[in-house]
């Protein structure tokens, strides 16, 4: 009966695909009004990076005490992201139309056009991978988290296709072949991403909350005494 132990592989793996389903729901849930999603993405990681180290089992308590802690720098960032997507989005369809619709010079103006807004999409995407689990682990300006997560994400570009990867795979197998499997979503996908950039990003791992945590406990200390 070793091998449905907790302590057996089959055992961890079984624990890890159930948190990577709670994961997945809370995320969903605290990704509802929109608004929130930059806030749930990071609580989604930092959570995800604490079971990647072995630490800690509450996932329920770190999730929504990051989403709590970060969820001003986290909403700022993700609306700056959600305007950039749009604008590069309408730009996109714009230059595609007006590319189809020309000839000749006009034409190739478009086409080149097209071709810097296609790089544009990809510099926001690797920026939109890593500005998250860096805001999760490290605490900085938000300045400084777009910088170092482009920086990042095109430095290591190998980690960035298999973290781009593993999100496509999983949306394959949703829309293709098991539906089902949407219960795990983004969850199981942020924990197999996180336990990938740990390597990376384990020197800079700084936890933002902790601090804060223990200064709430020193001041609940303080008023029990």
């Amino acid at each position: 009966m070793r091998f449905f132990s907790y302590d057996s592989k089959f055992g961890q793996l079984f624990l890890k695909l159930a948190y990577g389903c709670c994961l997945n729901v809370m995320w969903l849930v605290c990704c509802l009004p929109i608004v929130t999603i930059g806030a749930s993405t990071t609580a989604l990681y930092y959570t995800s990076f604490k079971i990647a180290k072995d630490e800690g089992s509450y996932i329920t308590t770190m999730f929504f005490r990051s989403f709590k802690q970060n969820f001003k720098q986290a909403t700022v960032i993700w609306l700056i992201m959600l305007a950039t997507g749009l604008l590069i989005g309408a730009d996109a369809v714009l230059l595609y139309r007006l590319r189809a619709t020309s000839t000749g010079t006009a034409a190739v103006v478009w086409t080149l056009l097209l071709a810097v807004i296609f790089a544009s999409m990809i510099l926001y995407a690797i920026v939109l991978a890593y500005v998250f689990p860096l805001l999760s682990i490290v605490s900085n300006t938000t300045a400084n988290m777009f910088k170092n997560a482009f920086l990042i994400g095109t430095h290591y570009l190998f980690l960035t296709l298999l973290i781009f990867f593993i999100h496509w795979a999983m949306f394959f197998l949703v829309v293709n072949v098991f539906t089902p499997l949407i219960i795990f979503g983004e969850g199981l996908c942020a924990l197999i991403s996180a336990h990938l950039m740990l390597k990376v990003l384990r020197p800079l791992i700084y936890d933002p909350n902790a601090d804060k945590q223990e200064e709430s406990d020193e001041d609940d200390t303080g008023a029990e005494l």
